[in-house]
């Protein structure tokens, strides 16, 4: 990476523990400026509620609202395509000080920003926020190679009480029969290698401006939001150019960004 600030790269423990963990923390990686422009972005986003959104009522998660219809029904889980929204997240999609650690995590070459998933604004309501199941990200997604980096950007803090993400380190590599997940693709906690993987887990808290960038093999999980604060996040993934979305797919359907 001759070409690049090495003041921006990881450190070779880190993108050895990102190997052998499937996630890794930076902290304060997003400076108040930008973090904050995130979040004014990311306010003025959901209080608007413009299409497209994803409510929780779609979903039917364990604690979501039965339907639109229902009470809490129009509570919003994700804010899609923010990539295109608003300047402060295309700013924050190319910020040399994330993107130089995502090329580097994912081997040095060029990078693209996929479109297609996450680019999202991720929300925590007080009220009918439900909860997230264990799952790996690939799974849902249709690329040539499966290694891919998402980038989880904490606009406030997070920890356990209001939804934070957990991991389960190392389960970037181990491989999981069809059987061990449900039709949703969730893994099933009603088998013994499931119930050992899930005793490891992790739930880390993060203040704002804290990134956590996992593979997208790693299986993660989040619990409702029961403080009476709207918990606020942004993720984005990233592959790398010749990784390219399989032709036909919901991947392919929108083009992805070239980072460089």
């Amino acid at each position: 990476m001759s070409d690049l600030n090495t003041s921006l790269l990881l450190s070779d423990t880190e993108v050895q523990q990102f190997a052998e963990q499937g996630f890794l923390i930076v902290r304060g990686l997003a400076d108040a400026a930008m973090r904050n422009a995130v979040a004014e972005a990311a306010r003025a986003g959901l209080a608007a509620g413009l299409a497209p959104v994803e409510y929780e009522a779609d979903l039917h998660y364990p604690g979501s609202p039965e339907s639109r219809e229902a009470e809490g029904g129009r509570t919003i889980r994700r804010l899609l395509q923010v990539y295109q929204r608003d300047e402060a997240f295309r700013h924050w999609a190319h910020y040399p000080a994330m993107t130089t650690k995502v090329r580097q995590l994912l081997g040095d070459k060029p990078i693209a920003l996929t479109q297609a998933h996450h680019n999202s604004l991720m929300t925590k309501q007080p009220s009918y926020s439900s909860k997230t199941l264990w799952h790996r990200d690939i799974r849902y997604w249709s690329f040539k190679e499966s290694n891919l980096v998402s980038v989880w950007l904490a606009l406030g803090r997070e920890f356990p009480e209001n939804g934070c993400l957990g991991f389960i380190p190392g389960s970037h590599r181990v491989n999981l029969p069809a059987e061990y997940f449900d039709e949703r693709t969730f893994l099933r906690t009603d088998l013994p290698e499931s119930q050992r993987l899930i005793a490891t887990a992790v739930f880390p808290s993060l203040e704002a401006g804290d990134v956590v960038f996992f593979h997208s093999a790693t299986f993660h999980a989040a619990g409702n939001n029961q403080t009476t604060q709207t918990k606020l996040s942004l993720v984005m993934s990233y592959h790398t150019q010749d990784n390219e979305a399989i032709p036909g797919t919901r991947t392919a359907a929108i083009p992805a960004v070239r980072i460089g």
